[in-house]
């Protein structure tokens, strides 16, 4: 190929902003495997890396986007050879590295994961950088003794695109859930993912003592600030909480007696640096156990060039679900 489709983001006098343009591989960030891109995906990082939100990118300019799938069109590493199906999700893609909104992408070969037997490279990015976090955190909070047979886990933050996929993984694996949003028009939507129960931020009464009612056998939380307070005060004994996110903020106020009074779990869930065989291992329980079904009723597509839109859309707690970007449409 000559010339190809990217949208690269600029710092132009301190204002960030992104936009479609033609690019070359010449132009891209080094690596060991050139992927010909079939999807992306928009996640609450790629809505602050470009449009200036938050201080994500490492340099400008910068083709953004933290994760992406495709086929391999040419590797110097013997693990992957051209054809092979593969994706990308974390590390410094689409940080300090081009990322996955262009057409060809290049990537450092420990960074990739072969896209397991039962996904399509759509339902990869359908599942994305979210899914993977919230079935990072179902892991973690297993492997901490978490089984359905504790009782309800609660999943806030519950229509965004960690939340989306926390509820319906839950669901799948035979857990109780309980989805707290701040939309009070999407309940319905909720109860198709597989919430049993569902409650309304707005209507939500935290308590002001050291320890709550014990309600919830494990927490799935991209929201933290506040919400993740109100979690440590409110778990059963011996009850996990997956940490993922900071939308409601970065300050966490609580004490210690929900720690040595009730055993909580305090879990933080790193999907950015986890190391290559781990993710191997959930994405393969993706594919397996943990595979969310009816993708399609929780994504919306876009293309590179409807990004702007989305990313706004995203930054204004209007999003549901998950959006895909669609740079090839195959593998459907």
């Amino acid at each position: 190929m000559d010339t190809f489709n990217a949208f690269r983001i600029f710092d132009e006098d301190g204002r960030i902003e992104g936009r479609l343009v033609e690019a070359t591989l010449d132009e891209i960030s080094p690596g060991d495997v050139v992927i010909k891109a079939t999807y992306s995906s928009v996640n609450y990082k790629d809505a602050l890396a470009a449009t200036g939100a938050g201080k994500i990118l490492r340099h400008f300019p910068l083709i953004g986007g933290i994760d992406v799938s495709g086929i391999v069109v040419s590797s110097t590493d013997k693990r992957y050879r051209e054809g092979d199906k593969v994706l990308v999700t974390g590390y410094e893609l689409g940080v300090s590295v081009d990322g996955g909104y262009s057409e060809y992408v290049r990537v450092p070969a420990d960074w990739i994961v072969p896209l397991p037997d039962g996904l399509t490279t759509f339902d990869a990015m359908a599942i994305g950088t979210a899914g993977f976090t919230a079935a990072l955190s179902i892991v973690q909070m297993e492997r901490n003794g978490l089984t359905p047979e504790h009782g309800p886990v609660i999943v806030t933050g519950a229509t965004g695109g960690v939340g989306s996929l926390a509820v319906k993984i839950l669901a799948t694996l035979g857990y109780r859930v309980t989805a707290m949003t701040g939309k009070d028009s999407e309940h319905d939507y909720l109860r198709t993912l597989g919430a049993v129960d569902i409650i309304s931020r707005s209507q939500l009464e935290m308590g002001t003592r050291p320890l709550e009612k014990a309600l919830w056998a494990g927490a799935v939380d991209p929201v933290g600030g506040e919400i993740l307070a109100w979690l440590t005060r409110t778990m059963k004994t011996g009850g996990s909480i997956a940490s993922s996110g900071l939308t409601a903020g970065i300050e966490l106020h609580t004490t210690v007696l929900p720690f040595i009074l009730r055993g909580v779990n305090l879990l933080g869930i790193d999907s950015v640096a986890c190391a290559n065989d781990r993710r191997r291992d959930v994405w393969h329980r993706l594919a397996t156990d943990m595979r969310p079904t009816h993708l399609e009723t929780i994504v919306q597509e876009v293309p590179l060039s409807g990004l702007p839109e989305t990313f706004y859309t995203l930054l204004n707690g209007a999003m549901r679900g998950r959006f895909v970007v669609t740079i090839a449409q195959v593998d459907r």
